[in-house]
């Protein structure tokens, strides 16, 4: 398969171009300790990174009240942006990746389910904001596996369905491109490992960014 002639490369964040997992599971533990609620164990807490905070905490926690939810949210937004000192970093190939894309021409997005806020601050951090082209968070859209941040990001950018492309980690992000009508990538390295990741029938699974620049710009 050519797939070199998507002209759209659209990107999930966290365990796909940024190595934030760890961080996200214990600052949203913290964040349930501090509410006194029954803290997550680890995998249950990756199995729902993804998908829009709400929906997340839904998910985890379906009994707490709305007031909780919301002392849980501010919680773990506190955990993670000032408290937490679990290393959260761009993975060695990143940097790599997104210059070689975008000296072939490629435009560049990336639909995720941090926030805006949240988005912003690792833009900031890690110098990378440079390269999106357009970005959409789960406070601006319907949570993944919605296809909405997708369908929203094509008319913004006047893209075609079948000239773009999904890089993700978990099922939600392979979901997502599925009810888009987009064709995806997904990488081992997040969140969701080879055979859940297989299951939605992305049109390739790669083991690195390096993997997946070879695939996307081959030589």
């Amino acid at each position: 398969m050519n797939y070199s002639s998507y002209q759209l490369i659209i990107f999930d964040w966290d365990g796909t171009l940024m190595d934030s997992i760890n961080r996200i599971v214990s600052s949203m533990q913290a964040a349930a300790e501090y509410c006194s609620i029954t803290v997550p164990t680890v995998e249950e807490v990756r199995d729902i990174i993804g998908l829009s905070l709400p929906k997340a905490l839904e998910t985890l926690f379906p009994n707490i009240t709305e007031s909780e939810t919301k002392i849980l949210i501010e919680q773990y937004k506190h955990q993670f942006i000032k408290i937490n000192t679990t290393p959260a970093h761009l993975f060695t190939d990143t940097l790599v990746l997104l210059n070689t894309l975008t000296e072939h021409g490629k435009i560049l997005a990336v639909a995720t389910g941090k926030g805006r806020d949240g988005l912003q601050s690792v833009f900031k951090q890690t110098q990378t904001g440079c390269f999106f082209k357009a970005s959409r968070c789960a406070d601006e859209a319907n949570s993944k596996p919605s296809p909405e941040m997708l369908l929203s990001l094509l008319n913004e950018l006047d893209i075609l369905a079948e000239h773009a492309l999904m890089v993700g980690d978990s099922i939600y992000d392979l979901q997502m491109a599925q009810a888009a009508g987009i064709d995806c990538i997904g990488v081992t390295f997040g969140v969701h490992d080879r055979g859940k990741l297989n299951s939605y029938k992305p049109k390739a699974i790669v083991d690195s960014l390096t993997e997946l620049q070879k695939l996307l710009i081959p030589k």
